[in-house]
Parts: C-alpha cells; sequence; structure tokens
C-alpha cells in the first residue's frame, strides 16, 4: 500500500535528526544516541553529537538504543551495533551482588567510561530491562549479521554466565518469575508495578531464547555452570507460568470469580487467594466475547488487571502466547482503539491509577498525575512494537482471520499518520498526557530519540520493507528441544 504523500518529508527530516544530532561517538567510534537531543544541538554552529548536560537526557541508555539499534540493523550498519553492545559488555557490574547487570545508562568524560546501576537515578532504582535487553539485541545483531564470531568470543560466553547466575539462582521464591522493585522497567517511577510485572516477565522470556542462541553460536569456547538444557528447561516453565496466571478472557475471567477462597494445600484452584472484589468492571466491555490479554502483576491476593501495552507486544513478537492468543490480543487492541490509540499512539497502559489509589500508590507523583507519563500517558515510542507483532503474525500465519488482520492494517496506517501529523509540529516529544493524548506532555523533552526512530521503524515496516518485522525472531523451545534429541 502506498505511503501517505506527505511522509518522505518528514522521514528525511527524522533521519537528518537521529544521524545528525542524536548519534554521538565514543572511544573514537559510533556508538549510539542520546535519549533526547538537547538545545545546544540546534545551534547553528553545533558540531553532531554536541551535548549540553541535561539531567541524564545526555547519557545513552540501553532502553532507550534498542529501537535504534533495531534500525541500524535494518540498515545495515552492524559495526554501530557491535560497538555498543561491546562498550555495554566491558560495563557490565562485577561486583557481588550485582555481578551480572547491564548499567541503565553511561557516557564517556574525558575519555572513561562512567556508567550508572541506579546510583544517580531518581529513587535509586536500577533498570532491570536493560539487562535482560543487551541479550536480546546480542542475539539479533548476530542472527542480522552472521557474525558469529561476536557469540563466539570469551568475553561474551563468561557474560552470559555471569547472566543466567544472576537470573537463575535459586531464592526464596519457587515460581519461575523475577521478583523487581518499583520502577526497575521502562515504568520508572512508583506506579505499584513491584513484584513481578508483566514487562519483565516477557523480557525475561526472551533473553533466555536469546541467550540459548548465543550459548549455541559459541559452542566450544568453554563450558559454564548453566547449560542450554538449563536455561530451556527455565524458560519452558515461565512460560507455563505466565500463560496460567496472566492470560485472561471473559471466560477465564468468569471462572476466576467463581473460585473458591480461603484454599490451603497442595489441590487448589484459587493459587492466589484473589477475591472476586478485586476483578474490576471495567473488564466486561474492555474484553468483550473474543478479546485476551496478559494482567499487568501476579500477586497474593493482588492481581494487578491493567493492560500494559509494551509487554502484551512483547509477548506477541516472543511467542509466549500462542498464535491465537495473539489474535485474542489484536482483536482487544482494536476494539478498544478509542483508549489505546487515541489521538497519538499508543496508551502506556490502561487504565490509570486515580484519586486515593493515585496517592498511595505513587507517593503524590506529580509526574505521575492521571493520564500523564506513565500513568496512563501516551508514547509514540511504543508503536512500532505492535506493528511487528502484528506484521510477523501475517507472515507466519496469511490465512488465519484475515478480516482482523485487515482492520489492524487500518489501525497501524491510521496510527502513523497521527504520527507524521503531530511529532514534527509536538517537537518529537518523549510522551503525551490527557484522555485523548492530545496535549505534549508537561515535562517531555523535545526531540526524543526513541520518538524519532519509533516514527522510522514504523515508517520502513509499513512501506518500505515489511519483511523486517522479522529482526526480533528469537529461537523457539520447540526449535531447541528438537535440537537436544
Amino acid at each position: 500500500m502506498s505511503q501517505p504523500t506527505s511522509s518522505s518529508t518528514v522521514v528525511q527530516m527524522a533521519e537528518a535528526l537521529l544521524y545528525q544530532q542524536a548519534m554521538v561517538q565514543i572511544q573514537g567510534a559510533w556508538a549510539g544516541t542520546l535519549a533526547a537531543i538537547p538545545p545546544k544541538s540546534f545551534k547553528p554552529d553545533a558540531k553532531p553529537g554536541a551535548i549540553e548536560p541535561d539531567l541524564n537526557y545526555s547519557e545513552l541508555f540501553i532502553r532507550d538504543n534498542i529501537p535504534v539499534m533495531i534500525y541500524l540493523l535494518i540498515q545495515g550498519k552492524h559495526e554501530i551495533v557491535r560497538h555498543f553492545l561491546t562498550l555495554c559488555l566491558s560495563l557490565q557490574s562485577q561486583h557481588p551482588p550485582t555481578r551480572g547487570i547491564f548499567p541503565t545508562s553511561f557516557l564517556e568524560e574525558e575519555g572513561k567510561l562512567i556508567a550508572d546501576y541506579g546510583q544517580r537515578a531518581i529513587g535509586r532504582v536500577v533498570s532491570v530491562d536493560a539487562t535482560l535487553w543487551w541479550v536480546i539485541l546480542a542475539h539479533c545483531y548476530v542472527e542480522r549479521s552472521g557474525d558469529q564470531a561476536f557469540a563466539r568470543q570469551p568475553q561474551v560466553q563468561s557474560s552470559l554466565q555471569s547472566y543466567l547466575d544472576l537470573i537463575l539462582r535459586p531464592s526464596f521464591r519457587a515460581a519461575p518469575t523475577l521478583f523487581v522493585p518499583d520502577g526497575a522497567f521502562m515504568i520508572d517511577r512508583p506506579m505499584d508495578v513491584w513484584g513481578t510485572p508483566l514487562e519483565i516477565q516477557v523480557l525475561l522470556y526472551g533473553s533466555l531464547l536469546s541467550a540459548i542462541g548465543l550459548m549455541q553460536g559459541g559452542e566450544g569456547v568453554g563450558k559454564g555452570e548453566w547449560g542450554i538444557g538449563d536455561v530451556a528447561e527455565y524458560a519452558h516453565r515461565l512460560r507455563q507460568y505466565v500463560l496460567k496466571q496472566y492470560w485472561v478472557t471473559s471466560t477465564t475471567v468468569q471462572v476466576l470469580r467463581r473460585r473458591p477462597t480461603e484454599e490451603y494445600g497442595e489441590a487448589i484452584e484459587n493459587e492466589y487467594n484473589i477475591q472476586t472484589e478485586t476483578i474490576p468492571h471495567w473488564l466486561q466491555e474492555w474484553l468483550g466475547e473474543h478479546g485476551g490479554y496478559l494482567i499487568g502483576n501476579v500477586r497474593t491476593g493482588r492481581p494487578d488487571f491493567r493492560f500494559f501495552t509494551l509487554g502484551n507486544s512483547l509477548a506477541a513478537i516472543f511467542d509466549l502466547i500462542t498464535a491465537p492468543q495473539q489474535r485474542s490480543l489484536f482483536q482487544l487492541i482494536w476494539q478498544n482503539q478509542a483508549d489505546l490509540v487515541a489521538q497519538m499512539p499508543l496508551r502506556i497502559c490502561h487504565p490509570p491509577l486515580e484519586g486515593e489509589e493515585w496517592r498511595s500508590q505513587t507517593g503524590y507523583d506529580r509526574k505521575n498525575l492521571p493520564w500523564c507519563y506513565h500513568n496512563a500517558g501516551h508514547w509514540p515510542c511504543l508503536l512500532w512494537f505492535l506493528v511487528v507483532a502484528v506484521l510477523r503474525h501475517q507472515q507466519l500465519h496469511p490465512d488465519a482471520d484475515t478480516d482482523l488482520l485487515a482492520g489492524m492494517r487500518e489501525l497501524m496506517e491510521s496510527s502513523y499518520t497521527l504520527l507524521l501529523e503531530h511529532l514534527p509540529r509536538q517537537n518529537w516529544a518523549e510522551y503525551f498526557d490527557g484522555p485523548t493524548g492530545r496535549w505534549m506532555g508537561q515535562q517531555a523533552r523535545h526531540y526524543q530519540t526513541w520518538t524519532i526512530v519509533g516514527f522510522l521503524l514504523v515508517h520502513h515496516l509499513l512501506y518500505v520493507n515489511p519483511e523486517d518485522a522479522n529482526i526480533l525472531n528469537l529461537p523457539t523451545l520447540k526449535d531447541i528441544r528438537l535440537g537436544e534429541e
């Protein structure tokens, strides 16, 4: 399908911002992008990459650079991605008890790399998703570039063992999920997401599959404590757990509402003692007859039924949810597009925390007022994940529910048009506020890099080469198990 006639100028503008303003060099080579292009970069005499301290937006974030690196891989700029991965690898913590984690962000000062593991963050919360994303990106790089030598490096294989030792060590919890504090991932402020939030579990699943792919590519380099079979078994347990505990439809909610409470022992139905009153009434209309999604969190007596866009999109991309479940997710998004897309795609979560719930759970966080920032704000950087999820589903299941997928195509194209019309006029803002996402975020940075590159990815995937939606394909548990036999 042809692209909107006005898109070429905006695409050229976005590419110029990315390559000429956001990209920076570290240790003499292009290494990635700043979180946001600082105002100094727009002065006539500014040099590309010139930065001016602006909180930590002038640092290189692993999380923010994921879409950048994916776009660079698509464009064939493999050497930049390898340099970024290598820099991150050199900063992996070697100090107990954080041995194995990657930093949230880093920068170069006077020739020295300075990393933030949470010691400079607001609230001093460590970002867990950076560690999980590094492994996924490393696998995507090796697959896309064919650079198997990267995976065979002893330091890469040793890094994977450190990561697995950090993630898979036995703890006080029997569940195969990863327990994290509030604010440990993209939602980096108090939002009652502590415990086992969906996004972390999905990233954990994807990173475990990616680790297996890298370990297979590095066979013969050396053996560590964790073998491919160990990791595959853990990933299998994690997937089964998430599908059982997080997936909801109208049918599963009705079953949950009728389960007994106050049960004790092994043969019980209501494992987390969920009371009927914790199940919100808005789920009836939200789910409809055919919608389904993964809820935000599972905790004893306190399930979080909020819809989190990134975690659900990644669950489809990584095939954590089955193909029929992916179509139920697309149906849910399509029928609730007035909430999730509105006038600026996509809402990060729904519904927002309000009233006393907002006060108690966010600690009166003024940045996270209802319909603002991470409390149901709208983030343009999220759309490309949904586009990847839908396009790769179409590639793998071309004959499945063609009407639904055609509707999703229309939704994605209309969402692209919204980005095309609003982002240049709103200075490529970081996020948007309000029930419809019409207003620029009250504290949003202008020229946010992942807003810029997210637009470029959506454009490329919809109108240049939809086949590139396979760039996030990971090893499958089925293939791994067949390979072990």
